[in-house]
């Protein structure tokens, strides 16, 4: 029977009495879905996995996706990025800077992700204290405490997200390893409009679906008003009270929804303090399809929770 504590905040939950390598029972994948929709982020510590079943236990809640940029993935499992500082011979065993500043994955896409399944293996440690914790901010509470003026205005508005952004950005930082996106990559991935505010399949809470990472215009708005209120929504959804932070242990497998959090992963560990992450990213294809989500529950013998 499956152990969940959930943190008093509301985001954020720890789920034991499961080994998440072995097939997961219908039950169990119930209350998986049930308490990732309410806690927005759920931590199965000292799991033993390998790649490919990692990459079931995710494609279990939807297609995985492959990432159009990513030259760092378990061999033989495209699916399974790879996220590490590590060098071996001259040559680096992943991606390093994954996820550093707030965003939400695959805003930019049309098909927009569910979820991030991430298992540590090396966490970075100084003076017995682990480094590199990744942060999160609920934008559930966020769109919650948006004033009723702007939710009525923004309520039928719609965000452009543009995947060059948050790139671009991420390579202007020190130390950064990325290339430009070629012409291909950028044809793959152009810019894609999504809703301001979206309702959570789960759950049926409303979320601000807005992010720094990715969002540049608000569509329906001039241009001055719309930097206007995207600086607003940016300051608003990561004030503290919105924000929970993991800090990681070996063997813990992190799960978050993109749904109804923003991420951020913290560099603050040097290059001989060793990370090593292996990530399965799932894509929203399975859970935005009522079905999906009615028999799931139905196959647990519950109701879906609204």
């Amino acid at each position: 029977m499956l152990d969940i504590e959930r943190n008093p905040s509301g985001l954020g939950a720890q789920i034991k009495g499961i080994d998440i390598a072995k097939p997961v029972s219908d039950q169990d994948f119930a209350a998986i879905l049930s308490a990732l929709g309410n806690s927005g982020v759920v931590c199965f510590p000292q799991q033993v996995i390998e790649a490919a079943q990692l990459k079931a236990f995710a494609g279990r809640f939807g297609t995985l996706e492959i990432n159009v940029a990513n030259a760092f993935y378990e061999p033989g499992h495209p699916e399974v990025m790879v996220l590490s500082n590590i060098v071996e011979d001259g040559k680096p065993i992943g991606l390093a800077d994954a996820g550093q500043d707030w965003h939400t994955d695959m805003s930019y896409s049309r098909e927009i992700a569910y979820a991030n399944v991430l298992y540590a293996i090396k966490v970075p440690r100084r003076d017995g204290k682990a480094l590199g914790r990744t942060e999160f901010a609920d934008m559930r509470a966020a769109y919650d405490e948006l004033p009723g003026d702007l939710k009525t205005r923004l309520a039928d508005k719609t965000i452009t997200h543009d995947f060059n952004k948050f790139w671009e950005h991420m390579r202007s930082q020190p130390g950064s390893r990325r290339p430009p996106l070629t012409e291909e990559q950028r044809r793959r991935k152009p810019p894609v409009s999504h809703p301001v505010f979206l309702t959570h399949p789960v759950t049926g809470r409303k979320t601000l679906y807005a992010n720094p990472g990715y969002s540049i215009r608000i569509n329906e708005l001039s241009s001055q008003e719309s930097d206007e209120i995207l600086d607003f929504l940016f300051r608003h959804q990561l004030q503290a009270k919105f924000v929970h932070a993991h800090e990681w242990t070996e063997g813990d497998v992190l799960m978050w929804d993109n749904l109804c959090t923003l991420h951020n992963a913290r560099p603050d560990y040097g290059p001989d303090e060793h990370r090593l992450i292996k990530r399965c990213q799932v894509m929203a294809d399975k859970i935005l399809n009522p079905a999906f989500v009615r028999t799931a529950f139905e196959r647990a013998g519950s109701a879906v929770p609204h």
